[in-house]
């Protein structure tokens, strides 16, 4: 299923979009189903992150450094300069802003190993992602939107969401990990649960797709014309990464692995703020949903380019990040 993946998520979301297209009446009770689904996902996520491994990897310096520069400065600095581009409309600005500021914490540590990334550091990087984000985000929707718009994502669905789909799941898989050194049962009930991770993905895409396509109406032209901010993000942080691996002097399989996080955005786990948001800025969930779209097709062209970008022969290997 992993060498199948892209296809798999890719067919996920068209039976999503039939199913929200012939079923509208299904939206609502389909987006019950969404936190569940992402819990589950990000359960499987983390258990596949040592907790061991987890805490030597807060020692890797270097790394972490680069991951949170590219995140929380570059990523950000893009998404500003693209802000005044973007649609008028309300919903779609805010949609844009709130995928665009938050790093990837699933998917991207597969396919950044398929371009033979450092997966492993990014997936022990992602706890620190994931709550610097949590932290962040509300900041920077203050400096790009003002304090107008920036009131209108409340506190609590941020704690909710960082509760319910990070640190339950995160708790429940270094429990089942304790378990699983101890016993072999254990063991047994783990690699079963980590061998559901495409599956859980594509269930994931399958219904959010089809919860939010019957919200589109008539704002279907608005969320068109964020495709190409989309695939203008993923180009310019392809060669933003590259950048600051430089800066930081990483080898190319850390290199490649800050380039993927770069470009990967958190839209299955933002979602849920999207939704905890008014009426009035309903679409700003669709808009969350087409970036994922776009960067699972941009994905497939990642993990052919990125190697290419950087090669395991470059110098900077010989100058491994420190552990």
């Amino acid at each position: 299923m992993e060498r199948h993946q892209v296809a798999i998520y890719l067919g996920a979301m068209a039976v999503g979009g039939l199913l929200g297209w012939s079923a509208p009446d299904a939206g609502p009770g389909l987006e019950h189903a969404i936190n569940p689904v992402l819990g589950a996902l990000l359960f499987v996520t983390f258990l596949q992150v040592p907790a061991a491994e987890l805490f030597r990897s807060l020692r890797d310096g270097r790394f972490l450094s680069a991951a949170l520069v590219v995140n929380f400065v570059v990523a950000p600095l893009v998404v500003a300069a693209m802000f005044a581009f973007l649609p008028a409309d309300q919903a779609v600005r805010v949609g844009v802003l709130l995928v665009l500021l938050c790093p990837c914490v699933d998917y991207v540590i597969v396919f950044c190993g398929l371009a033979g990334g450092s997966s492993r550091r990014l997936l022990a990087a992602t706890p620190l992602l994931l709550v610097a984000q949590m932290l962040l985000l509300p900041g920077f929707l203050y400096l790009v939107m003002g304090s107008g718009l920036a009131e209108i994502v409340d506190v609590g669905p941020f704690l909710e969401a960082f509760a319910v789909l990070i640190v339950v799941p995160l708790v429940l898989a270094w429990a089942l990990q304790g378990w699983a050194a101890r016993r072999p049962a254990g063991q047994r009930v783990a690699d079963a649960a980590t061998s559901t991770m495409v599956p859980l993905m594509a269930a994931t895409l399958l219904t959010v797709v089809a919860s939010q396509v019957p919200k589109l109406g008539d704002s279907l032209t608005d969320v068109a014309a964020v495709i190409p901010f989309y695939a203008a993000f993923l180009v310019i942080m392809a060669f933003a990464g590259k950048a600051v691996a430089r800066l930081f002097r990483l080898d190319a399989s850390a290199g490649r692995a800050i380039v993927f996080t770069g470009a990967t955005r958190n839209s299955l786990v933002v979602l849920p703020l999207a939704l905890a948001l008014p009426d009035t800025l309903a679409v700003a969930a669709v808009v969350v949903v087409t970036q994922t779209l776009v960067e699972v097709l941009g994905m497939v062209a990642y993990v052919r380019l990125v190697p290419r970008m950087m090669p395991a022969t470059e110098p900077a290997e010989a100058q491994p990040a420190g552990h």
